[in-house]
């Protein structure tokens, strides 16, 4: 399915899953969508999974937008209090479409407390209560955290089967029961090759054809000193920034983080943001840009060098690709009706010679070194492998068998994803272009918006 088709299916008020394998462009429909239901009048409620999800888009956790926070199970004295709370009642009442981006990492129990709230405080039984969803995410990507519930069956509201972990296994998840949105264009890697073997690891086909590509790109434990490594823990990260930054000679210069707004979402950016609250850096140290900015040339992933500081203080940054700029703090922030609810502010650069696969979901990187040896999880290797646009740009230290598995589970259920997307592709196409556009303005209508004409362009006279 393209990304045209995807908009225009989410724009008739339809619940969606919109997925798709990484760089097919899931977040660029997102935000396409969020611009036209902005330019519409209307303001859905952006959200993640996760901190670092959340600051990518501008939004908030799922977690903070309905009240549920760190609970793992929600009984009928949580569920009266968030619903009691005038603040949340308010945001959930006056929301009319709810995108959670980064579904992978959220617990179908999460998802079912999600849908309860909804449900309580908007006296509406239907699927979050009433609310249009749009679930985004790959769940060939990094899934939740699996923790054991113990479950009082007297006091919890919801009951979901404790051995179910993916979202989609969520009762909530039924009840909303999403068209599936399957992108199939590739928007990051421009290498055959290598898409094949992403491909492969994706269908559990990887076989001796792949790892023979692979093992062209592995290197010794010297490697290309400059590039960007990728470790599955914070530990060796941690290690090889502050060694190469502490080997460059020179004044060394420190950027705080400043803040305003709410508290606990203050912390809330905070934790989810790729720039440090304390960034220390020196003439030639090795930067990595953690926001998009498409007007100076940057986008989350690109990867630079300190050239010197301006008049200003500030540091100006060479990019791989030669371009120079200079670096203004800039603003993470959660936004709701509108209003900036609260904010961060620093340079949008981390010290890039190492970073965790985990926050790497998401970049796009020029290139990188990565060690894959102590991949513990499903789908950990094929982000860090899906980061980089071909083959060349990588450099393996080495992996384990691990890296090359994907779960059994999401295997089997991404078939049943990809049908039910062709199924959905095909009714779109026979739907008449006039009933669809009425479709659309209707749910607009619904939502208390306005569907924006475009202008028309004036023809030129001649007087």
């Amino acid at each position: 399915m393209t990304q045209l088709e995807a908009l225009s299916i989410m724009k008739t008020g339809a619940n969606v899953f919109l997925t798709g394998e990484p760089g097919s462009g899931k977040t660029y429909v997102i935000n396409k969508y969020v611009q036209y239901l902005r330019e519409c009048g209307i303001d859905p409620a952006v959200t993640a999974s996760t901190g670092i999800a959340a600051t990518h888009i501008s939004g908030m956790t799922i977690h903070s937008w309905s009240g549920v926070g760190i609970k793992e199970k929600l009984d009928k004295y949580d569920l009266d209090k968030i619903s009691s709370s005038q603040y949340i009642a308010k945001r959930v009442i006056r929301t009319n479409v709810l995108i959670i981006d980064e579904v992978s990492m959220l617990s179908s129990s999460t998802l079912s407390m999600v849908d309860a709230v909804a449900r309580e405080i908007r006296h509406n039984s239907g699927a979050f209560g009433g609310l249009q969803v749009i679930f985004v995410g790959d769940f060939f990507q990094l899934p939740p955290i699996a923790k054991k519930i113990e479950i009082d069956l007297e006091e919890t509201v919801l009951i979901e089967d404790t051995s179910t972990r993916f979202a989609y296994d969520s009762s909530a998840w039924s009840r909303a029961n999403p068209i599936v949105c399957y992108l199939t264009e590739q928007h990051r890697q421009s290498d055959d090759g290598f898409s094949s073997i992403l491909a492969a690891i994706r269908k559990n086909t990887f076989g001796e054809k792949h790892m023979a590509s692979l093992e062209k790109r592995k290197i010794n434990k010297s490697f290309p000193e400059e590039t960007l490594k990728l470790f599955s823990h914070n530990i060796d990260v941690d290690r090889i920034n502050n060694d190469m930054l502490a080997k460059i000679l020179g004044s060394e210069k420190t950027f705080e983080m400043s803040s305003k707004g709410t508290v606990w979402l203050v912390e809330t950016l905070k934790k989810g943001c790729l720039s440090p609250a304390k960034l220390s850096l020196k003439t030639s140290a090795k930067v990595m840009f953690t926001k998009n900015n498409l007007k100076e040339g940057f986008v989350n992933g690109t990867t630079g060098r300190v050239l010197g500081f301006g008049s200003g203080g500030y540091p100006i940054v060479q990019t791989s690709s030669g371009r120079k700029i200079e670096v203004m703090p800039m603003e993470w922030m959660v936004e709701e009706n509108g209003k900036a609810r609260a904010a961060i502010s620093q340079l949008p650069l981390r010290l890039a010679w190492a970073i965790t696969i985990h926050k790497s979901q998401g970049m796009n990187l020029d290139e990188a070194v990565m060690d894959l040896e102590n991949v513990f999880e499903y789908g950990q290797g094929y982000v860090a492998l899906s980061r980089v646009r071909k083959l060349s740009s990588l450099y393996l230290i080495g992996w384990n068998e691990r890296v090359f598995m994907v779960h059994p589970e999401v295997l089997a259920k991404d078939g049943f994803f990809r049908k039910s997307a062709d199924e959905a592709e095909k009714i779109l196409g026979e739907i008449p272009k006039e009933n669809l556009a009425k479709l659309q303005e209707n749910f607009v209508k619904a939502c208390g918006g306005k569907i924006k004409k475009k202008r028309q362009a004036r023809s030129a006279r001649v007087l």
